[in-house]
Parts: C-alpha cells; structure tokens; sequence
C-alpha cells in the first residue's frame, strides 16, 4: 500500500506538535513533512523537530522534512494548516501548489473559520462570504470550501525554543465536515489522528465545537493580551472575570441566533475556566513575540455576525476596538 502524504502547513505551536505525533506514530504508512520558517525552520532542519507532551520525562524528537517553499515538495494527500486565520489569505498560492484534485485540508483553527457558511444548513446564511476573514476570495477560490475538513482543537501548545515545543493538557480534536456528512474521508482522516495518538472525535456539527471553543477565546484572548495576564489571573480579579461572563454570553447569544447548539451553561463554562491554569492564551504569546494578532476570527467576527443576526455585542465591540488599537501599536512598535 502507497504511503499517505501529509504536510502541516504552519508547524508553529500546534501544527508543530500534530506534525510530531504524525511522523513519530505513523511510520512507513504515511509521509510527513512541515511548511515552517525562520530561526523554528532552520532549528526543525538542524536538530529536528521536538514535542514535550504534557506529564512526559522526556520529549518525542522526529527528524522531518521542512522547507519554506512548498513547491518544492510532491502534491499531497492531506494538507494540514497550523496557521491562524490571519495568516491563511497570504498562504493561499502555497497551499494551492500542494493540492491533488482529491488532496482534503485539514483546516484547524480558532473562530470563525473563512469557510464558515459553506453548506450550511443551521444559519439560513449558506455560502455567504466573508472579506474580512477571506480578502479578495482566495481561499474560497484556490483552495476551496469543498476541500476542507473543519477542526477544532482543545489543545494548549506553546513553542518554547525553536524547534521545541510544549504542551499544557491531554487536549482533543474534534473533526466534521462543513456539509454534516460523515464522509469516508472523514473516517479516514479521524483514523489516521487517532492512530498517531491524538484523542479525536467527529461530528455532524462541526459548527458547535466551532461556538463552543470560541465562547472562552473571544473572551480570554484579547483580555489577556490587553492586560499581559495569564488565565489565572483573569479569573481572579473581579472585574475581568465579570467582563468574561458578559463577553461570553454574547458570544453564545449570536451563535445561538446561527443556529448553534451548546451544551453547557455559561456559569458551568467560567467554572471550567477556573481549572484550566496558569496559561498564556496564544494572542498573548503572539503579542509578546511581536506577531500580528487573531483578532479577527476571534472578536471581529462576533461583532459581524451580531449585525447579520440582529444581536448586540457591545462589550465584544469595546474589546475589538481596543484589541485592534493594541495590534497596530505592537506591530508599529
């Protein structure tokens, strides 16, 4: 049986670590390789590529291929993104050159995903696109909506030294077509998460999971990045744990006008918080790393989809504003 290949496109935190359990796990079966740069790709190609799972007396360290141009790798069987949405428009022609007519992207992501309204059955909004989240339709035109398997990752990632990274929990993945179907290929890519040691599940509402997850980063993102405080510390002043709770009920209030279903409470969410650690939220490493910010995907759009739903967020819209300011100040500086 021919090899699978399988390249992370964006091998930072997360996409890193997938990439490290896929290629120390699958073995001949399957053919992995990172799209990566700067001081973290010429580490990955010197040293390889290390993973501290969270609990382990030791890291897992593959040797993988890893270039910044993916040209220069075959087409491929699955593409897997590590990038954030903001990052996706400026990689559209790179991830286009790895693609088969068959090749499905595996696109994990925090927020509103660029193909959010693609077959859509729960919102009455079907197909309708976004420029924020998708500038000049790229996405939607070289790699296409009908590509993609939605992902949402519980997993806390961090790199820590280039080529090494680190994880905070024993996290999920939860795996779903944009349509609902349970496809084949879903099973299969599901099959091919779960044998690399990833505790993975699918859905015919990928779309939930997407609400659901977005309940605390809309929230817990930006205030972290505003503040420099870790999770620990938002949940124990009262302010920013008050201000938490009216985000979050936002948040829920314009998914549930979408036709998204949660759960769980909002009080049974904040509870949950409370036990999630001393955490920098991944917008709080970007800020202090001197990237750009996923502020889009994460607070932008939930004050979008409030004015196409007809729901307020005026807390989210104090927020964007003052997360967007920060961004453009961290990005001058």
């Amino acid at each position: 049986m021919a090899s699978t290949s399988i390249c992370i496109y964006g091998a930072g935190a997360l996409g890193g670590a997938i990439a490290v359990k896929l290629a120390s796990r699958l073995g001949d079966s399957a053919i992995v390789s990172v799209v990566a740069r700067g001081t973290h790709l010429r580490a990955i190609r010197s040293e390889g590529l290390s993973l501290h799972e969270a609990g382990a007396d030791k890291p897992i360290n593959v040797k993988i291929t890893a270039t910044d141009d993916p040209t220069t790798l075959p087409k491929q069987d699955l593409v897997i993104t590590g990038l954030k949405g903001h990052q996706l428009g400026p990689a559209a022609e790179g991830m286009a050159a790895l693609l088969k007519d068959d090749t499905r992207v595996v696109m994990v992501l925090n927020g509103i995903p660029w193909w959010y309204f693609h077959r859509d059955t729960q919102s009455g909004h079907a197909e309708l696109q976004f420029d924020e989240l998708d500038p000049d339709g790229k996405l939607w035109r070289l790699i296409g909506p009908e590509r993609v398997i939605g992902c949402v990752a519980l997993q806390g990632a961090e790199v820590i030294n280039p080529g090494e990274i680190r994880l905070s929990n024993n996290g999920r993945f939860a795996l779903g077509e944009p349509s609902g179907e349970m496809s084949g290929d879903l099973e299969t890519i599901a099959g091919l998460f779960a044998k690399a040691g990833l505790n993975v599940s699918t859905t015919p509402r990928i779309r939930d999971e997407i609400w659901s997850k977005l309940t605390g980063n809309a929230a817990f993102n930006p205030l972290s990045a505003l503040t420099r405080a870790l999770m620990t510390d938002i949940m124990a002043n009262p302010a920013l744990f008050d201000m938490v709770g009216k985000i979050m009920r936002e948040v829920r209030a314009v998914g549930t006008a979408l036709g998204a279903r949660f759960s769980i409470t909002i009080e049974e969410r904040l509870e949950q918080s409370r036990h999630i650690g001393a955490v920098r939220t991944s917008m709080l490493q970007d800020l202090l790393a001197g990237k750009a910010l996923e502020i889009v995907p994460l607070v932008g759009m939930v004050v979008a989809l409030g004015r196409t739903a007809n729901v307020p967020t005026p807390v989210s819209e104090v927020v964007l504003a003052l997360a967007s300011q920060l961004d453009k100040e961290n990005q001058r500086g």
